[in-house]
Formats: C-alpha cells, structure tokens, sequence
C-alpha cells in the first residue's frame, strides 16, 4: 500500500509540475513576471517551486515538496493566504481556470475570484 501511496505522490508532483510550467509561460507571455523551477531529476524529482508578481506588491506562491503542497499569497510582503493540500491545489486550478478565461475573453464577476486570480484577470496584457 505504502509503495503505491508514494508512486501516487510523484504522479501528482509530476502532474502539477507541468501545469505550473504551462501557467508560467502563460503569465510571462501576458508580460507578468512568473517562474517555476523543480527540485531533484528524472524520477527522483522531489518538488516544485512556482513564483508570480501580479503586480503591485502582489505575489503567489505554490510549493509541492516531500513536506506537502502549499499556496501562499501576500502583497508588499504580508501573507494575506495560506493553503495546505487540496485547497492550495483548489486554489491554483482556480486562477489556472480565470486565466484561461481571461485569454478567450470571458471575464467573470469580482465575486467570482478569490484574491489571487483577480489580480491574473485585470493585469494588463
């Protein structure tokens, strides 16, 4: 059961680790400033570091690592957002979903967004 667990995990480390890559391109190729690393090569790949500046001192974080999955927003430096496991990923399909929203013209209602993916969909392009 445990070996299973595990392979589990590096499948959905693995997975979001794409979808970070895919999220980063899309915000820099938006003129927003946006990174995404990983640690570790090959199958033995331990975690993912993803970075962006919304602008105004508005910056999210998502960390996948051997520790767990974190989602952390703050702006001019004060965390307004901490989420652990799902909800951090919860969270990160969200702004994924308003980005991609954004890009085809749909934009949605404030009360629609949480923080971070409204920051994403009123950045210039």
């Amino acid at each position: 059961m445990f070996a299973r667990l595990a392979e589990q995990y590096r499948s959905v480390v693995r997975d979001l680790e794409l979808s970070l890559q895919a999220l980063a391109c899309c915000l820099r190729d938006r003129g927003q400033v946006a990174s995404c690393y990983t640690c570790g090569e090959g199958q033995s790949r331990s975690g993912v570091s993803f970075v962006a500046d919304l602008g105004e001192g508005h910056v999210v974080r998502f960390l996948v690592s051997d520790y767990g999955i974190t989602w952390v927003e703050s702006r001019n430096g004060m965390e307004l957002l901490k989420l652990e496991g799902a909800d951090a990923i919860q969270e990160l399909n969200r702004v994924a979903q308003q980005l991609q929203q954004a890009v085809i013209g749909a934009t949605p209602t404030p009360e629609q967004l949480p923080a971070a993916a409204a920051a994403v969909v009123k950045a210039p392009r």
